[in-house]
């Protein structure tokens, strides 16, 4: 029975700190306490637990544009970040997690703004019949959260840009986003801010639960164990190494001749690859495949493992054009 509530804000827009700090609230939550956490990323790409990051984001771009990529805990597709969007957990233990009052408060807050929000089915919440806010669950150590966005004043343009599929020819076995047409609840309810959004969610958090509201500080919190965590978050293993095998295929014309790649790829490094040409030089397919095999799946490292091999010249610059028109 929730018999204490605690709110939180974070501080900054640090992707893998502020998912850090939602990991250390989650094991550290009292029974009988329920905490809102609410947080900003800045331009930021969020994949689910189970994504393959490749499939779900244009990787290269994302970080050409000073972006972030992250993994969550929880499962779901992946979504944009920006300081337009605002991010709510809820963080209890498993005994009290009830996903309809939970929601419920997001639900008051809205209409407290002169918004009529419902949600649909068991993971989005609607406004005008467009999508506003994707929620997620997880739950570990007899602990529980449920988190989502809200859209209040996102870049829409951006999050198409990023979250737009690849050209790349990926047969994943993870599980694929679902996109749906969405509305920045700032076009309902025009002046909208930030703020004025935390408020109205702060409020409806105390009366749906009928108790007074706690504040909690990130910067009292142990600041050595939330450092740990952001360090495992922002780390290659964990955003890409994590991913489930995949196969990437591609291929190009080029005045040297026709070039097809295939590459096996299993925690974000190269297996296997196979490639096949019609160029006079017999030795290129052979020395390609020695170049990418056991390289990590990033722009960075086949372009390296490349040059290494291949030295500069027009093979090299047609070969890197041509993995990064796949938006690797």
């Amino acid at each position: 029975m929730i018999q204490r509530l605690q709110f939180c804000v974070g501080e900054g827009f640090d992707p893998y700190l502020n998912l850090a700090v939602e990991q250390y609230l989650l094991e550290h939550v009292e029974d009988g306490c329920c905490i809102l956490y609410l947080w900003q990323n800045q331009n930021t790409v969020v994949i689910g637990r189970n994504q393959n990051a490749w499939k779900e984001c244009r990787t290269t771009l994302l970080t050409q544009e000073g972006g972030h990529l992250a993994r969550r805990l929880s499962g779901g597709g992946a979504v944009f970040h920006d300081v337009g969007n605002l991010n709510f957990t809820f963080l209890l233990s498993a005994d009290d997690y009830d996903v309809s009052r939970q929601l419920s408060v997001i639900l008051e807050a809205c209409r407290s703004l002169g918004i009529h929000a419902e949600a649909s089915g068991r993971n989005d919440l609607l406004a005008d019949g467009r999508k506003f806010s994707g929620n997620a669950f997880y739950q570990s150590g007899g602990h529980a959260y449920h988190h989502g966005t809200l859209l209040v004043d996102a870049d829409t343009g951006r999050m198409g840009r990023y979250l737009c599929p690849s050209k790349a020819k990926l047969a994943a076995k993870g599980v694929d986003s679902v996109r749906s047409r969405v509305v920045n609840l700032r076009e309902l309810c025009p002046g909208l801010t930030i703020y004025m959004m935390q408020e109205a969610l702060k409020d409806a958090f105390g009366h749906i639960y009928g108790l007074p509201l706690e504040p909690i500080h990130v910067n009292n919190l142990d600041r050595q164990a939330i450092a740990n965590i952001r360090e495992r978050n922002k780390s290659w293993e964990w955003i890409y190494g994590r991913s489930l095998p995949f196969s990437f295929s591609c291929q190009g014309q080029f005045a040297w001749g026709n070039l097809q790649m295939k590459l096996n790829v299993e925690d974000g490094l190269i297996q296997t690859a196979q490639v096949y040409s019609d160029a006079m030089d017999w030795e290129i397919p052979p020395r390609i495949e020695q170049a990418l095999q056991g390289c990590r799946f990033t722009m960075d490292a086949l372009q390296q493992q490349l040059e290494e091999e291949l030295g500069q010249g027009a093979l090299l610059t047609d070969l890197c054009q041509l993995l990064s028109d796949q938006g690797i």
